[in-house]
């Protein structure tokens, strides 16, 4: 089996004890961001399976962006990120 050089770790252990692999990330491909993706990147980039410029970098995604799904998960949590609920958790 041939396994493809990276930087970084290859799996993190999340604190509920799941390991989350580079496999568990979205396709760099992704176009449709649905909360579940969403929340992978987060979970990615805060655990350290990779680092906030990489995500940037091959999601092509703003900083601001990223940011606000991060504090969007901090705050309410996966359910924060779906675009028909984004209404009720935005502040005004």
């Amino acid at each position: 089996m041939y396994l493809k050089k990276v930087d970084g770790p290859r799996a993190v252990t999340l604190p509920d004890g799941a390991i989350m692999t580079r496999a568990d990330l979205p396709p760099a491909t992704t176009r449709r961001w649905v909360a579940s993706r969403k929340a992978a990147v987060v979970k990615g980039v805060t655990y350290g399976l990779l680092t906030l410029a990489d995500a940037l970098k091959t999601y092509a995604l703003s900083e601001e962006e990223f940011c606000e799904w991060k504090t969007a998960v901090e705050q309410h949590g996966e359910a924060a990120l779906k675009a028909t609920a984004l209404q009720n958790y935005r502040q005004p």
